[in-house]
């Protein structure tokens, strides 16, 4: 084969995803060899490929195709989540464009839009995820709408319903009035905002007296139904059960008294507005207190905003305080910062309120979960710091809300027969509700038309807490071959912001409905943010086109980047750089092949340096690899690829490939050229599972394979022997053979000049590296000798020193020169350090590392001084 003479990823890389696809590599069937199965977090089926997606699936995709060379039965699924929010708000976005309100169509008429939008738009992500090289078995796609998906999510609701864990129930909950739907809590994002406190005078009944009450939303006083003072409160105790009247909607209501209510917030009387406070509501059914409800489903206001009705709450916010000023109950303003809840999805201001919503009982539920990760640790948490957050949520779990006020998704299996709310029955299809219907009610006369489905459908994450057991079917067929042999899976990775929302949900679903864990390990990324540690978005305009870095990059090159920059659970600072490293890198990989396909190869003998870098690097490389297989059970996955890279970079192609190079237009020995080669082979599947576009190119270049044979579906290197001896041998030769390349470099001695080395101190120093010293230094002889050399050069190598007669190229006045200079800077250093060590304050006080460093230094110093005072009086 030709091989071009640049790496050009753009030209490859769809070539082998094809091949890849072509050949079934990726797909997975239940065999005899041991399954390794990821179950991808699937994303939003609106979503675009993102810098936070990049880097989760690198990592997943790292880990199968490792656990792929391994041997292992690989089966990773990819799906999306239909994401009720977010995709019913983009429809309703897209209609409105078109001049189509949603209020104007049935519900079916919706579907039918909404599924056109998902099958225009759904699914790009993962098309984009092949650009990335994700080896995702996709002939398993699965999606949460789909019939089978939505079955399951079905026959749990029914099955938690008879088991009495799902109830309905009147609450206050977060809604989100662009939406129109209910949010979890963890849906909920807290942001600090600047806003006012509104102090506002409320008149006694009966008398000439006023109480004042300070309040953040002044619009709401029109459902005020009480004022609540503190009983201990000396100020406020004659207001004991008098009655005050609300400003402009002139409503009379009780004083009532509370130790709930802050004496030092504000002015220490509290107005209570029960249909619009989680707290205010507590109070109120303490108190018996009247519940009105000012707002509608979109946060405008209806009949009980008198005037104001159908505004907008802020506009009537403004408007409202310009008329409590212009009648006199406007005490004053004050500025005051504020946590206000906004809606994940749509960033709208949430809104609590009064409604009935479906709960599912936690508490029971969460048990096995708790124990499987704190206690037992059948599920372990990478890095484990996060079992804090995880001990957090989980021993304060609520009830969780899983209704919504929305069309798409899977609609509530509950079934309404009578006139009230109580007459309904939950089953799986509609002919199993009219049968239980009629048993119900005792009317056998019940006919489906006579039944009303309730018009909710489930949160998402009440079908995306199944994903591990729905994609292989596993809760409508609890006993096929792929749930069986799948199930637990192995590895989770994702994003520590859905801890709660997602992993220990599908924790909680496991022990559930299968009595057992769903995964073993839960690996925990950071999440992508830019360099003044801002998390990534579009609204900040900080995140890079993900595609277009592929385009510029390479995929392998993007990869790479990401990877280098994100230790586990710390946050990756994003910076192009890194991808531009990792393009480097390939090409240095691309260009060390081009060099070795390069060499003639003839019968030769083997010359020892040649023979001496081998066997060096071979135990290298067997120490690395054990490295790297530490890195990857811990999930040190940026470690694994930085001790790759440095054995690839630093002792394959800088080290190994000139040692073994032949001379210029000479060819290479036959048995060091297959020794090369194997060695390559060996770095390109420790590459593979980091770079697998690049290292199968080269795969395929080096020899003709049959597809069976393809660099993705080889063998993972075993771990063979290390000569540790060897390694230390080599440490130290190339630490000589840098001195006399510096040597070289300072006193600009041009490499074709042979040089002569001597070594003073013999001790514990091996010739055996000194064909390869040679070798790679131009030094046509190394003596050994007692004393040191006059008129030479000099450099030290721990406690050796060398030295280099010196030819006519060099200028010895030049050279005493620069050595004095030397000489005076480092003896300046050294009174430095040495004043900072004879202070008793510093050594006393500074950490044992610091006061060792400093050491340190002073000890090279002076080994530097020596060493350099020899070479000035070898000059005299």
């Amino acid at each position: 084969m030709d091989i071009p003479s640049k790496y050009e990823p753009q030209r490859i890389e769809d070539h082998w995803y094809a091949y890849w696809m072509d050949n079934g590599f990726f797909h997975s069937v239940p065999d005899h060899r041991e399954s390794y199965t990821i179950v991808i977090p699937p994303p939003n089926v609106t979503g675009v490929l993102h810098m936070g997606h990049m880097l989760n699936n690198t990592i997943q995709d790292v880990l199968i195709r490792k656990a792929r060379l391994m041997g292992k039965n690989a089966c990773w699924v990819p799906g999306t989540d239909h994401a009720s929010i977010a995709t019913e708000a983009k429809v309703v976005a897209k209609l409105k464009e078109e001049g189509i309100p949603k209020s104007e169509l049935s519900r079916e008429q919706f579907l039918n839009y909404a599924w056109e939008w998902t099958h225009e738009y759904g699914g790009v992500i993962l098309e984009q995820l092949k650009k990335l090289g994700c080896s995702c078995d996709w002939d398993r796609t699965k999606f949460t709408m789909d019939d089978n998906m939505s079955a399951s999510v079905i026959k749990v609701f029914v099955d938690l319903f008879n088991k009495g864990l799902i109830y309905r129930g009147y609450r206050m909950v977060n809604w989100d009035p662009e939406a129109k739907t209910t949010l979890s809590d963890e849906e909920v994002i807290y942001e600090e905002r600047q806003g006012l406190l509104y102090y506002l005078s409320y008149a006694i009944e009966g008398s000439d007296e006023n109480v004042i009450i300070a309040t953040t939303r002044p619009e709401t006083i029109l459902g005020d139904t009480a004022i609540c003072i503190n009983p201990n409160d000396g100020r406020y105790r004659h207001l004991k059960g008098k009655k005050a009247i609300v400003p402009i909607c002139n409503r009379v209501i009780p004083i009532i008294e509370d130790e709930y209510v802050d004496i030092e917030f504000g002015t220490g009387c509290l107005k209570v507005t029960p249909a619009h406070d989680v707290n205010d509501k507590a109070l109120g059914d303490k108190h018996g207190l009247e519940t009105v409800d000012i707002f509608n489903e979109d946060a405008s206001l209806n009949s009980y905003g008198l005037h104001y009705a159908g505004k907008d709450r802020f506009v009537v916010r403004k408007e409202i305080a310009r008329e409590l000023d212009e009648k006199g109950f406007l005490v004053k303003t004050e500025k005051h910062i504020n946590k206000v809840g906004t809606s994940e999805r749509t960033k709208a201001v949430i809104e609590p309120r009064l409604s009935e919503q479906w709960f599912l009982k936690m508490e029971e539920l969460a048990r096995p979960a708790i124990e499987a990760v704190l206690e037992t640790s059948e599920v372990k948490l990478f890095p484990k710091k996060f079992e804090n957050t995880y001990r957090h949520w989980m021993e304060n779990i609520r009830d969780w809300n899983i209704s919504r006020q929305l069309w798409w998704g899977q609609q509530i299996p509950a079934f309404y027969f009578g006139d009230g709310q109580e007459d309904f029955v939950v089953a799986e299809t509609g002919e199993e509700a009219l049968n239980l219907a009629r048993k119900k009610s005792g009317n056998p006369s019940l006919t489906l038309t006579d039944l009303r489905q309730d018009a909710d459908v489930f949160d998402t994450w009440f079908s995306s807490w199944l994903w591990p057991i729905s994609v292989f079917n596993g809760i409508l067929e609890p006993e096929n071959e792929d749930i069986e042999y799948y199930y637990p899976t192995n590895d989770l990775i994702t994003g520590p912001d859905i801890l709660f929302f997602w992993v220990a949900r599908m924790i909680i679903a496991g022990y559930e409905f299968r009595d057992k864990r769903p995964f073993e390990n839960v690996y925990l990324t950071g999440l992508v943010r830019d360099g003044q540690r801002r998390k990534m978005s579009k609204s900040l305009g900080n995140s890079p086109d993900a595609l277009k870095l592929i385009a510029d990059y390479g995929a392998d090159g993007v990869r790479v980047g990401l990877l280098l920059s994100s230790p586990a659970g710390n946050d990756l600072l994003f910076d192009e750089a890194l991808c531009q490293q990792g393009k480097n890198f390939a090409n240095k990989i691309w260009n060390a092949f081009r060099l070795v396909q390069g060499w003639e190869v003839s019968d030769l003998p083997q010359p020892e340096a040649s023979r001496l870098g081998i066997d060096w690097y071979s135990s290298k490389f067997n120490r690395t690899l054990a490295e790297i297989e530490d890195h990857f059970s811990k999930y040190r996955i940026s470690d694994a690829l930085m001790a790759t890279y440095k054995l690839v970079w630093d002792d394959f192609c800088s080290w190994l490939l000139e040692i073994v190079k032949p001379a210029y237009q000479q060819p290479i020995d036959k048995k060091s050229f297959e020794s090369v080669i194997r060695l390559f082979e060996g770095n390109l599947k420790l590459l593979h599972p980091f770079m697998p576009f690049l290292t199968e190119e080269i795969w395929q270049h080096m020899k003709n394979r049959a597809p069976e044979e393809a660099l993705t579906v080889s063998q993972w290197p075993k771990e063979g022997s290390v000569d540790e001896n060897l390694i230390a041998g080599f440490t130290f030769a190339s630490e000589v053979i840098a001195g006399i390349r510096t040597v070289r470099k300072e006193k600009n001695i041009p490499m074709k000049e042979e040089l002569e080395l001597s070594l003073l101190n013999e001790e514990g120093v091996s010739k055996d590296w000194d064909v390869v010293i040679k070798k790679l230094t131009n030094v046509s002889q190394i003596s050994y000798v007692n004393a040191a050399v006059d008129g030479a050069l000099s450099f030290r190598v721990k406690s050796n020193e060398y030295f280099i007669p010196i030819t006519g190229a060099v200028d010895v006045e030049v050279e005493k020169q620069k050595i004095n200079e030397e000489l005076k800077y480092i003896k300046g250093f050294l009174m430095s350090v040495q004043k900072k060590l004879s202070n008793d304050r510093f050594v006393n006080n500074a950490p044992a590392k610091v006061i060792e460093l400093e050491r340190k230094k002073q000890a090279d110093a002076e080994a530097k001084i020596e060493t350099l005072e020899k070479s000035l009086a070898s000059l005299e």
